[in-house]
């Protein structure tokens, strides 16, 4: 199952709002500076604004964090301005407002930044997981024709878990709507734990949402009714910053391999990492045993998918959140294949 967005600009000055509130957090973690000093070429240093979301899925830029990779990569050369964000649809309008230069972020917003600006707002530029989401409901729900009548959750209109369930349940006959209706009714619910705590209360009956929330509500008395596989984090930049500043948009790759490495070859650190970078912005750390189920449920990979992007918009086309769109020229992926050949790693096609 693939999915898509395009949520993003749906009330684009409300989202923008949201993206400004999200945005006034940043990273208290020993591992988020840079040295400043001149950059090459002798411009002034450069600042990189990096939006990323609270969630499991999104450990890569957690650990990246947490660890230094993105300090060490950027060396002296620019300082790292890391924020977090609810949803990809707020920072993909973050992305298109100019208030971002690279972004960990859903397939979905991805592409709905790429229409919206007729391709010349973004590039993909690395993978970072697969999986690590699921639609989880009440123990007495079996099928997806139990579900017409409910009221479910998801992180907002079209983005990555909002797709994939409208999706699912329009292949098994069950509609929805834009605005809450149809047969099932979806709830965009935000943040990611308020969601959570809906279904623990009986306010909805289940959810289409992200690790560690999907694996909280099975915790809350819920089972995963679909697991949802696919593409679920990439690392995308804008494509002015990536036309003024190339080496720091490698360095940024470099870091995200390391990261990615590192949550493979010392996994019991990185859910460390990961829960603890995660606690300097929710403010609360998660139970180790939920980081640990949360990881089990992912794939780490730089390995952007980039076959899996014309299913991602077919679907969202399906279900009338994307006019059809050409994604030719969304990948940028030399810089990765670059990082990868010099780690001694498999490249990746476009």
């Amino acid at each position: 199952m693939r999915r898509v967005t395009v949520a993003a600009m749906i009330g684009a000055t409300a989202l923008l709002a949201a993206a400004c509130s999200s945005s006034s957090s940043t990273s208290a973690s020993s591992g988020t500076t840079a040295a400043a000093s001149t950059s090459s070429g002798g411009s002034a240093p450069v600042t990189v604004r990096l939006g990323f979301l609270t969630n499991i899925t999104h450990a890569s830029a957690l650990v990246g964090l947490k660890e230094g990779f993105f300090t060490k990569a950027l060396g002296s050369a620019g300082t790292l301005k890391p924020t977090d964000f609810s949803t990809g649809t707020e920072e993909t309008t973050a992305l298109l407002a100019g208030q971002l230069d690279a972004a960990y972020v859903g397939p979905n917003p991805a592409i709905n930044a790429w229409q919206k600006s007729s391709g010349s707002a973004i590039k993909i530029i690395s993978g970072a997981a697969t999986g690590g989401a699921s639609v989880v409901v009440s123990k007495g729900i079996t099928s997806a024709a139990q579900l017409k009548g409910k009221t479910l959750a998801t992180p907002s209109l079209g983005n990555t878990q909002d797709v994939a369930l409208r999706y699912w349940l329009k292949q098994n006959g069950v509609t929805t709507t834009t605005t809450g209706g149809g047969d099932a009714f979806i709830k965009p619910t935000t943040p990611n734990s308020a969601a959570v705590l809906e279904f623990k209360s009986g306010q909805v009956a289940g959810g289409s949402e992200p690790a560690p929330y999907d694996i909280e509500m099975v915790a809350d008395g819920g089972k995963v009714l679909l697991s949802e596989p696919g593409v679920t984090t990439i690392l995308v930049v804008t494509q002015s910053f990536l036309s003024a500043h190339p080496a720091i948009v490698a360095d940024l790759v470099k870091a995200q391999i390391q990261a990615n490495d590192f949550i493979k070859s010392n996994t019991t650190a990185a859910e460390a990492d990961a829960n603890a970078e995660l606690a300097t912005y929710t403010a609360k750390p998660l139970k180790a045993s939920l980081v640990a189920a949360a990881f089990k449920e992912i794939t780490f990979t730089d390995d952007p998918d980039a076959s899996s992007l014309t299913t991602d918009a077919s679907q969202a086309v399906s279900l009338g959140l994307l006019k059809p769109v050409n994604l030719s020229g969304i990948f940028d992926l030399g810089p990765l294949n670059t990082a990868l050949a010099a780690a001694g790693e498999s490249q990746v096609s476009s």
